[in-house]
């Protein structure tokens, strides 16, 4: 007997992700939702998954590595991983996810929004898997977003007062105001983020590996960079206001656009 056809939504604990599940529940489609769970996310990310989960009225399915971030981190011999290699997306979440998923027909539901031409999401090369984007063809765009997560009475992730993403904790597509935030919000994180760092004095002790490019996480909350960076973040902020139209209004969180990477974080993470 052919499986039906299982539609399935990666919910990373960010806005669009979540608010594409209530957006969806709506549509009455039966859908089943997964979380892949690094082992090092947010206190915040699983409260809010679990805030969800009440409101979708459904399990969450949660899925997590055989193996932790730990052991990959001794496998790649210390090497943190960074926009070009994304390891810890491919062996944390993608390959729980496709593991879980198998062989089945699945249709993965992703939250890309109709204003972000630029990002590209989750597509499989497993051909059992068709990838779609509902917000893109229905024209939802991020004001949509945080209006259906307001009307559910949800509202947006707490970490969003000083962050512009979901993820674990260490992220390097974070901005270095969001290192900031860590540090001030989640100190103890922030120490164990940097603990993964490793800094030679020579080249003798082999390469460094920081999770920002020529800036170690102790260097950059030394009280003068601390505050620099602080400055430089609310100039950004105040050009993002002059940017925008009179029927826009700047929300009192980090813009999910004002990024300092050149690259697309990965959206099975931040969405």
């Amino acid at each position: 007997m052919k499986k039906q056809t299982k539609h399935l939504l990666a919910l990373s604990g960010g806005k669009d992700s979540s608010a594409l599940a209530i957006y969806m529940l709506d549509k009455g489609i039966d859908m089943e939702y997964v979380f892949c769970d690094t082992g090092e996310e947010l206190a915040e990310t699983y409260e809010y998954i679990d805030k969800l989960q009440s409101y979708l009225g459904k399990r969450i399915v949660w899925l997590k590595s055989e193996k932790d971030f730990n052991y990959y981190l001794d496998l790649y011999n210390g090497v943190l991983p960074d926009p070009s290699t994304r390891w810890c997306t491919r062996m944390l979440k993608l390959k729980p996810y496709e593991s879980y998923i198998g062989d089945q027909q699945v249709i993965s539901y992703v939250g890309i929004r109709a204003d972000e031409p630029h990002r590209k999401g989750y597509i499989s090369t497993k051909p059992n898997i068709k990838t779609v984007f509902p917000f893109v063809e229905d024209n939802i765009r991020r004001e949509d977003v945080i209006r259906i997560l307001n009307e559910s009475g949800l509202g947006i992730p707490k970490y969003y007062q000083w962050r512009s993403r979901s993820g674990c904790y260490f992220c390097f597509f974070q901005q270095k105001r969001e290192w900031v935030g860590l540090y001030e919000n989640h100190p103890d994180l922030f120490k164990k983020a940097a603990a993964f760092e490793k800094i030679s004095q020579s080249e003798s002790e082999g390469a460094s590996y920081t999770w920002n490019l020529k800036e170690s996480l102790y260097e950059l909350i030394k009280p003068e960079r601390l505050e620099q960076i602080k400055r430089e973040y609310l100039k950004r902020v105040e050009r993002e206001k002059k940017r925008f139209t009179a029927n826009q209004k700047l929300t009192d969180i980090f813009d999910d656009d004002m990024n300092d990477d050149q690259e697309a974080p990965c959206i099975i993470c931040h969405l």
